[in-house]
């Protein structure tokens, strides 16, 4: 998904960025992932086909947004950290109600700035009505790819909170 662009229809207007920041969790093995306490009510949608959206409540403020990625059955997502926006950048402002450049840097962020909330969690974003959907970009080279240790899991044992699953682009 790095490097492809992240779109949200909202009234008739693009809200678009390229995909900068991910993030990896894959199986109920994977101590981090959502998945770890199997089928729930929450972690349902991490089983369904891939293109579906899983967005829920983080620290009961923050909607965050992550794709799945996996075969039915198996559950997978990726998270999507943060965009570079470059359309609807004035709504993005108004949606988040802040001025400032670095509207989409974190996830939190970038679902406010999208006016994504918890209405889209098991949207098929592969569905041609969807408002919500990845455009093919250019992509990136791998040069242009760091990774690292997932963010904001410190409580996951290890070796799960060291995997170097948390990808970003560098400065484009």
């Amino acid at each position: 998904m790095l490097g492809h662009r992240l779109v949200r229809l909202r009234d008739e207007k693009r809200l678009a960025g390229l995909i900068t920041g991910t993030e990896a969790y894959i199986s109920e093995a994977d101590l981090a992932c959502h998945a770890r306490f199997g089928r729930t009510p929450r972690s349902e949608v991490l089983y369904a086909s891939p293109g579906h959206a899983y967005v829920y409540l983080n620290y009961g403020m923050y909607w965050l947004l992550n794709i799945v990625t996996e075969a039915q059955d198996f559950p997978a997502a990726v998270l999507i950290r943060g965009i570079q926006a470059d359309e609807g950048i004035e709504l993005m402002r108004e949606l988040r109600g802040w001025p400032e450049v670095l509207l989409t840097n974190g996830p939190g962020k970038l679902t406010r700035a999208l006016d994504i909330n918890g209405s889209f969690n098991r949207m098929d974003v592969c569905s041609p009505e969807a408002i919500l959907f990845i455009e093919p970009a250019s992509g990136v080279l791998d040069r242009q790819v760091l990774c690292g240790a997932r963010v904001g899991i410190d409580n996951a044992p290890e070796p799960w909170r060291s995997k170097p699953w948390h990808f970003r682009i560098q400065k484009i």
